[in-house]
């Protein structure tokens, strides 16, 4: 999908000014994502938006596929960061909390992840990546069901529980 490098692999920017640089391509990748979906979706079209050269992006991100994962992955750390509750004793309480939260928390988020989603059944890259973010998902419930069935509050079939949960929660939002 993206081009094939020919310089060095990227690097984390060391410098303040290679961070706001950074920061400037996937604020600016973001956005184009948001509003213009996959197709509109380009280095080109990220460096525009940035102001800066085309090469500069080879800087920061090895490909478009790069750039795209940290963008998801920023809207679902906001998604999860969003939901995350101080602990509760009533495990009903925390659940509904949890997820009124998640639910909240979907606007600007969201229109990343149903990019991924709707672009998934025609681009293997996308498929794996929404595969990944519904496996953190997926785990993340798990792990809650876990100190649930430890707490001896919850059914033994915790791999049918999450996956149910876990699509319950993404087709909601």
């Amino acid at each position: 999908m993206g081009r094939a490098r020919t310089n060095p692999a990227p690097t984390a920017p060391t410098t303040a000014r290679g961070r706001l640089t950074h920061d400037a391509l996937i604020a600016a990748g973001r956005e184009i994502v948001e509003e213009y979906g996959w197709g509109g979706f380009t280095p080109e079209a990220v460096t525009q938006a940035a102001s800066v050269s085309h090469g500069t992006f080879y800087t920061y991100f090895e490909s478009k596929d790069d750039l795209l994962r940290r963008i998801v992955k920023a809207a679902a750390d906001e998604m999860i960061a969003a939901s995350r509750i101080p602990d509760l004793d009533d495990p009903y309480a925390r659940i509904v909390e949890a997820n009124r939260r998640y639910l909240a928390a979907t606007g600007e988020p969201a229109k990343v992840l149903r990019m991924v989603e709707h672009g998934a059944h025609q681009d293997g890259n996308l498929r794996g990546l929404l595969l990944e973010i519904r496996e953190f998902y997926v785990r993340s419930s798990e792990e809650s069901i876990r100190r649930l069935q430890t707490a001896g509050l919850a059914n033994p079939d915790l791999d049918l529980t999450a996956i149910a949960l876990g699509g319950m929660v993404e087709q909601a939002a």
